[in-house]
């Protein structure tokens, strides 16, 4: 068979790919920027950003303090990329929905026994080590605590910890965002409470929203707002409001981040967040899920567009580009996603970028085949205790 004569990639496999790349490449081009406002990432830079660049120190990256010993920039994924693919690893073993007891059956020790290359840390390491404190709270709980799964989240500091790594929940439950929802708060249990698990249920249902045929950035707003609840939904709506009046990041920067402040809890200086922050809360929302889609509305879907912006938008940007990443990806595909970005970040990280994303594609097509037999089931088992034929 000649190349030309290859079979197009179905559209499930390529907004599978198209996410899970494209939350990667986000992952990798926010990384050396994450902590800093735009101006300052401005003045570093000497503009905006508009691809893969190296350590906020340069080559003092190994000492330089607040980031020091992590070696972020030049392509290097960072903890968001490395548990989306703990999690899919997950999917591949357990082959079905996932719930808090496959965090604690199979996350965990996947995070704890297995060496693996930590970009990083530039060696093999345990994924353990290079975790945040927030993810390391899994490890304490579940494995040392022995805590019931669906309750160990309770007590953890709540950010976006959670939810970064929701994508491939979405993907398992593509065109079906309120499946998806429920799905990623049975599994955020494990992990966080509050808004953070909010969170991860809207992330992934904005994932699953985004696969559906036709889908659009305002498609993915409406399944988020149909959704979302409390804090996380008011976030939502005010940042998308600011949004609707913007076509260019550039000039959204600021409102954006105007919008967004009254929810959110760490306070204007990220690395000196407030005595108030990352406790629950009904009224407040994480800051990176609705700016991840602000960026997405203002850049009309555009991978390029779309991660470059949250790039920009400084504080939390790896966490905010690997959401509107996996977004945009899974709207679009792959092919939108510039190679010679993905090409960086697969050499420099050290990973098959689309490894994940056959893996997770097979696993999709087993679990929709079992919905549908248990589906087949109940409308069965309805008819006889009703009498109504099907």
């Amino acid at each position: 068979m000649t190349l030309s004569a290859l079979p197009a990639p179905a559209p499930l496999d390529d907004r599978l790919a198209g996410a899970l790349i494209g939350a990667a490449v986000g992952d990798a081009l926010g990384g050396p920027v994450e902590g800093y406002t735009p101006e300052q990432i401005e003045e570093r830079h000497g503009g905006r950003i508009h691809g893969v660049v190296g350590p906020w120190h340069g080559d003092e990256w190994s000492t330089a303090r607040p980031i020091a010993p992590y070696h972020k920039g030049d392509g290097h994924i960072t903890d968001d990329t490395l548990m989306t693919h703990a999690l899919v690893r997950v999917y591949a073993t357990v082959r079905d929905h996932l719930d808090a007891y496959a965090v604690a059956e199979h996350l965990v020790p996947d995070l704890i026994t297995t060496p693996r290359w930590i970009p990083e840390l530039e060696a093999e390491a345990l994924p353990v080590q290079r975790i945040f404190l927030a993810e390391k709270w899994l490890v304490a709980r579940l494995h040392y605590g022995h805590v019931d799964p669906r309750e160990a989240g309770t007590g953890n500091i709540v950010n976006c910890g959670a939810a970064m790594y929701m994508a491939p929940v979405g993907l398992v439950n593509a065109a079906d965002p309120a499946a998806a929802y429920a799905e990623a708060l049975d599994i955020a249990g494990a992990h966080q409470s509050s808004y953070g698990r909010e969170a991860a249920g809207v992330f992934a249902a904005a994932v699953a929203a985004a696969c559906a045929p036709g889908a659009s950035p305002g498609s993915v707003l409406d399944a988020c707002l149909g959704l979302a609840k409390d804090g996380t939904r008011g976030a939502i709506e005010a940042v998308a409001e600011v949004a609707a009046a913007h076509s260019e990041f550039e000039p959204a920067l600021r409102p954006l981040r105007e919008a967004v402040a009254p929810f959110d809890t760490v306070g204007p200086d990220y690395r000196a967040p407030s005595l108030g922050a990352r406790r629950p809360s009904r009224l407040h929302a994480i800051e990176e899920l609705p700016i991840a889609l602000g960026m997405l509305l203002i850049a009309g879907g555009d991978y390029r567009r779309t991660v470059l912006g949250s790039v920009n938008y400084g504080r939390d940007c790896d966490s905010i580009a690997t959401m509107s990443g996996a977004i945009a990806g899974a709207l679009h595909g792959e092919e939108p996603i510039p190679a010679d970005w993905a090409k960086t970040v697969a050499e420099a990280s050290r990973v098959d970028l689309h490894a994940p994303a056959r893996e997770l594609a097979q696993v999709t097509r087993e679990v929709f085949a079992r919905d549908t037999e248990r589906r087949r089931a109940h409308e069965a088992a309805f008819a006889r205790l009703t009498g109504v034929a099907l």
